[in-house]
């Protein structure tokens, strides 16, 4: 046999091998309903798994190979969950608190910090390693923090701060 082929083979081989999903250095501090997503997650994926097996030489190797890399990546992050107590606080800014802040224009929004797996902007849902997290994580009542941003450092008046719901 040629040694293209040989290649060819190794290449088409590895083409279909997912690219691992990165895990986080940040230690993985997260709400308790963070960790019940990210306990869903799992076992959404074991199903999956369990269904794509079942179809035998049917299966589709490229799908499964996708479902076995995400079950490594949630099961990895399902076992480094740090679970944090919930926030009660009113003063100071935790992971769980809903913040409301102003910016230098008096623009006002309202996050929650929350876990990396848990984070989703559009919601309102920030990560508390993000640069926006981290400026308002222990920040209290009327403080003002600096959060450096690519976009240029901007300062945040903190307005309320409310316990995790």
């Amino acid at each position: 046999m040629s040694r293209a082929f040989v290649n060819e083979d190794q290449a088409a081989a590895q083409a279909d091998t997912p690219v691992e999903r990165q895990v986080s250095t940040q230690p993985n501090h997260l709400t308790a309903r963070g960790l019940a997503q990210l306990q869903a997650k799992v076992a959404e994926l074991q199903q999956l798994h369990s269904e794509e097996s079942a179809r035998g030489e049917m299966a589709d190797k490229q799908r499964q190979a996708e479902i076995e890399r995400d079950l490594r990546y949630f099961n990895q992050r399902l076992r480094s969950a740090q679970v944090v107590a919930p926030a009660t606080s009113t003063e100071q800014v935790q992971i769980g608190s809903w913040v409301t802040f102003a910016n230098e224009e008096d623009a006002q929004q309202r996050v929650q910090l929350v876990g990396e797996d848990q984070a989703d902007a559009a919601r309102g849902l920030i990560n508390w390693g993000s640069p926006l997290g981290r400026a308002l994580l222990g920040a209290r009542l009327g403080d003002e923090v600096l959060c450096k941003r690519p976009a240029g450092d901007q300062v945040l008046e903190i307005i309320r701060i409310e316990p995790e719901a």
